[in-house]
């Protein structure tokens, strides 16, 4: 038996790992920064798909649960233009084979799979080092650390894991984010869910685009896309705010009305990627998954699913492979590295073509040829 698995990150892929390694007898550890589950939004719908993140539910004996959460239909589509033009109006198809579903509630059902004193919530990692062969030693803010013998960085865009595996961290793509939100009771939200329809809206441009839905409570997501420099937005947010709004002057009231109608102070959210073809060499105890591996903007709708495959196929590994973990480490990133490239590349496909000279009809052509590989996430959540 292993002595001790030490999961950094408590995302859908980590819990994953978790809730596999957990049903096989294994002791394991998530360290969480955040101070609750509850702590923070997770984000919108996203559609899992049949061989990654169905197949980890799978192996979690957590699909049937799953059916009771999934919101059919919810896959819609509408594209218009800067006038709101219709442009493709496709219907959500109820039986599809890739059921949306609330990310915040596929991570609740995650995590009571699991023993309550799994996660370490509060645990926000400040350093992490090797210690002696195949040991580290991960420190935390409060002053506590942890010593392993298998370290598993699932802890996002900025992983504090990812450094001792190499140095390429994630470069800026050249599209912004700014997220607003608009409670299901606001006035407002009624007219805004007739702009958008019973799924997805996406209303682009060359350089920029307003992406927007309903959450599952009613609430209404928008995401305003622009390409510009990095650190092109104040750190005033209000302030970014306002510079957005000015860049769609002359796009269709009902459009603009998804900026100036929100609640709250809006996000400012950089898109950043690792390099699609990022490879590291084997490092003692210690190995990666989800954004922390394979970052990626959120273009291909692979992100979330790519990152319960990578929990299910590390936590496959690790049980099947009694010659040690270093031999069940290797099994996995070789995979790990050859899955990712094709969906990264596609993904930073995808976002050229949102965004590029040929939108809006770059992306009408996507969504009508049913290339179902292809779509915005609208899983967006803070690294």
């Amino acid at each position: 038996m292993r002595e001790d698995v030490t999961i950094v990150g408590a995302g859908l892929g980590g819990l994953v790992l978790a809730g596999i390694l957990h049903r096989h007898g294994i002791k394991i550890a998530v360290y969480e920064g955040e101070a609750s589950a509850d702590a923070r939004g997770q984000g919108g719908l996203l559609d899992l798909h049949e061989h990654s993140g169905q197949r980890a539910l799978h192996d979690l004996s957590l699909y049937e649960p799953f059916l009771t959460l999934v919101r059919p239909g919810e896959d819609a589509k509408r594209i218009v233009d800067y006038q709101a033009t219709v442009l493709l109006d496709r219907p959500g198809n109820p039986a599809s084979a890739r059921p949306e579903v609330d990310r915040g509630e596929l991570r609740r059902l995650l995590l009571d799979a699991l023993p309550q004193c799994v996660v370490r919530w509060g645990h926000k990692v400040t350093s992490v080092r090797t210690t002696g062969r195949s040991r580290h030693t991960v420190a935390f803010a409060d002053g506590s650390a942890v010593e392993t013998t298998l370290l598993v960085g699932a802890d996002g865009a900025w992983s504090r894991v990812r450094p001792l595996l190499t140095d390429i961290g994630p470069a800026y793509t050249g599209t912004s984010f700014l997220e607003l939100h608009l409670a299901a009771d606001d006035p407002r939200a009624h007219a805004a869910a007739a702009v958008i329809g019973s799924g997805t809206l996406m209303a682009v441009a060359p350089g920029q685009g307003i992406l927007a839905h309903r959450n599952a409570d009613g609430s209404i997501h928008t995401y305003v896309a622009v390409n510009r420099p990095e650190g092109w937005a104040s750190a005033d947010v209000l302030t970014a705010s306002s510079r957005v709004a000015a860049l769609f002057d002359g796009w269709a009231p009902t459009l603009r009305a998804l900026i100036a109608n929100t609640d709250g102070v809006p996000i400012i959210r950089p898109i950043y990627a690792l390099p699609s073809l990022l490879t590291w060499r084997r490092a003692p105890g210690v190995t990666l998954l989800g954004d922390a591996a394979h970052l990626m903007s959120p273009f291909a709708g692979e992100g979330a699913n790519l990152a319960m495959l990578d929990g299910a196929e590390l936590a496959q590994v690790l049980i099947s492979h009694s010659d040690g973990d270093e031999v069940a480490l290797s099994a996995y990133e070789n995979k790990l590295f050859a899955r990712s490239y094709p969906v990264a590349h596609l993904s930073a496909s995808n976002l050229a073509r949102f965004f590029g000279r040929d939108a809006p009809m770059s992306v009408v052509d996507l969504f009508a040829t049913r290339r179902t590989d292809l779509w915005f996430s609208r899983a967006l959540i803070p690294p």
